[in-house]
């Protein structure tokens, strides 16, 4: 069982007023067993901002799925440098990804949903899955207005997915527009692909800019008809 139970996070819940106040009250009740998972977005170029500004031993990891842009290993540098932090770089494992890329290819997931998400689970998911059994708590930069499935969150949750742990999503109420904001107000190292007309980054063969007036989740698995993509970060795959 964790630490917290959804009744207590949601008392909480009703106290914090900012991103900060919620980060803060992390901090203090998670820290050291605490950390952000980052892709680098606009999201994470805030909360990174304000956690350094908070504790200087924050921690924060990444999944390296073998398959990003160069952009995002270059947005690692610079923010490594800036907050004199080391970032955690989780792998996949090797023979998984033999494995998957020798029976199916090594662009598998262009072929159907199923193959996608089987790329995203072994790159990302089963990383992150292992990661999160060490942790308290995990840091994202969900928002409410990324898409439906992320439309009941809160900033403070009991992650059901990951043995109870809490789930803290500063930014869950949000605009795109407030993100942005804050990154120019405070000069915020960020993925420079963002200002190509990617409002969400992933790996590269996966990832485009999107067109004026689509969703922002457009351009992730764009062959997809899908309207709610997620990777499986973020939902149960069993249900």
């Amino acid at each position: 069982m964790g630490k917290f139970t959804q009744d207590e996070l949601n008392e909480i819940n009703n106290t914090l007023n900012t991103p900060e106040e919620c980060l803060q009250w992390a901090f203090d009740n998670l820290h050291p067993k605490l950390a952000k998972a980052s892709s680098f977005g606009a999201e994470d170029a805030v909360i990174i901002d304000m956690m350094f500004k908070i504790n200087s031993e924050s921690r924060l990891f990444t999944l390296d799925t073998g398959r990003l842009p160069q952009e995002t290993y270059n947005t690692m540098d610079e923010i490594r440098k800036r907050y004199n932090t080391k970032i955690e770089i989780l792998f996949p494992e090797a023979k998984e990804v033999e494995e998957m890329v020798n029976a199916k290819g090594i662009n598998l997931f262009y072929d159907s949903v199923e193959n996608r998400e089987l790329c995203c689970a072994i790159r990302k998911v089963h990383p992150m899955n292992k990661m999160l059994k060490t942790l308290d708590g995990w840091i994202t930069g969900l928002r409410k207005d990324q898409n439906q499935n992320r439309s009941d969150a809160k900033m403070l949750e009991v992650d059901e997915l990951h043995d109870q742990i809490v789930k803290v999503n500063p930014l869950i109420n949000w605009t795109y527009e407030q993100t942005w904001e804050y990154v120019k107000k405070n000069n915020c190292p960020y993925n420079k692909l963002l200002d190509e007309g990617y409002p969400s980054i992933g790996c590269e063969p996966c990832t485009r800019p999107i067109k004026i007036g689509e969703d922002i989740r457009a351009g992730r698995w764009w062959w997809e008809n899908n309207s709610d993509k997620e990777c499986g970060l973020h939902v149960d795959h069993n249900k």
